[in-house]
């Protein structure tokens, strides 16, 4: 479809009055400054991390979430994005992203801090911009896809990590921002973080390595040489992804030369795309204790469909290694359901 030209056409698209489109855009930041009350867009939850910053879930109500489905899905769904990017991208997937960094001699992989609340609504509008969306229509499209959080929230913060970091949160939440948990924010980090895409698929590019990135995740992977200058390398991303607005987490940063398990979004990826060994052996020894002394046993979460549960953790293992995989599918055979 189309980008809507005019705030009539984008009221149309989204099925609602002029009236109702300023409400959700809420480009006045007036839902930051009422009362709680059922007029406001989202409601919050805070999750706390062991050792680490909370984090805050933003949750749209029906309406906005409804308006935001409609953006994603007639919109912002056929924007291009870059060939890195493979997190919340039709086709590709976390195991598209390892697939590309098997059997090299070193992996590097680096973590961006709030990855989302990072991407301003500057950003956004001048993304939206560059897409050749009208003013108007680009400003009220950033209303409905950002969100300032009220200071009653930011003010109730659990305890958990370094001050800096939670100060720095606290910014980034006071400002108008992608939020965690509204449908549209991971297509529209995408576009929005393409140019950092491109600046390090080139730098990649001169140090004769492949990057990628699913969501928040960096991959990097090359020859020796990669892994012999890896520090210089590093320093050269870190000032790529500062220069651009966000921030490396240096406590997740790895580099795994081949000798050692090489690991992508959670996926080996020495040779080929594989479970990590621990996770699979667990896995083998849930489904023998199953055929051993009944699916129950194991079952000590309660899951509604415990079966089901098990087919989709083979059907993960299958697509990493379909060989390896028959050995679970063997032992999930002998279970009596």
């Amino acid at each position: 479809m189309p980008l809507p030209r005019t705030l009539p056409a984008l009221a149309a698209l989204l099925d609602v009055t002029a009236g109702e489109l300023d409400w959700l855009a809420d480009t006045g930041g007036w839902n930051r400054r009422a009362r709680e009350g059922p007029l406001h867009h989202y409601r919050y939850e805070w999750r706390t991390r062991p050792g680490r910053v909370p984090r805050l879930l933003e949750v749209p109500n029906e309406r906005m979430r409804t308006a935001q489905r409609t953006l994603l899905a007639e919109v912002l769904g056929g924007l291009p994005l870059h060939d890195a990017a493979h997190g919340f991208v039709l086709g590709r997937s976390a195991l598209t992203a390892a697939g590309l960094h098997t059997g090299t001699d070193v992996v590097i992989t680096l973590d961006l801090v709030t990855f989302f609340t990072r991407v301003t609504a500057g950003r956004v509008y001048g993304t939206l911009r560059q897409e050749g969306v009208p003013e108007r229509v680009a400003l009220a499209l950033t209303g409905i896809a950002t969100n300032r959080v009220p200071p009653r929230v930011i003010g109730a913060m659990p305890p958990g990590g370094d001050p800096g970091e939670r100060f720095a949160l606290r910014q980034a939440l006071a400002t108008a921002h992608l939020p965690q948990g509204a449908p549209t924010s991971p297509m529209l980090a995408n576009l929005a973080i393409r140019r950092l895409d491109s600046r390090l698929a080139g730098f990649a590019l001169a140090a004769d390595a492949r990057y990628t990135r699913y969501a928040d995740d960096l991959t990097f992977s090359g020859p020796l040489p990669l892994r012999r200058r890896a520090d210089a390398f590093l320093r050269g991303v870190t000032r790529i992804v500062v220069d651009e607005g966000h921030t490396v987490n240096r406590r997740k940063t790895r580099v795994r030369p081949a000798a050692t398990s090489q690991r992508v979004t959670g996926i080996v990826v020495n040779e080929r795309t594989a479970l990590p060994r621990a996770e699979f052996d667990r896995l083998k020894a849930i489904l023998h204790n199953c055929a051993e002394h009944g699916a129950a046993s194991q079952n000590r979460a309660g899951l509604e469909d415990f079966r089901a549960h098990l087919l989709g953790r083979i059907s993960w293992a299958r697509a990493l290694n379909p060989v390896k995989a028959e050995r679970l599918q063997r032992e999930f055979d002998r279970i009596v359901w």
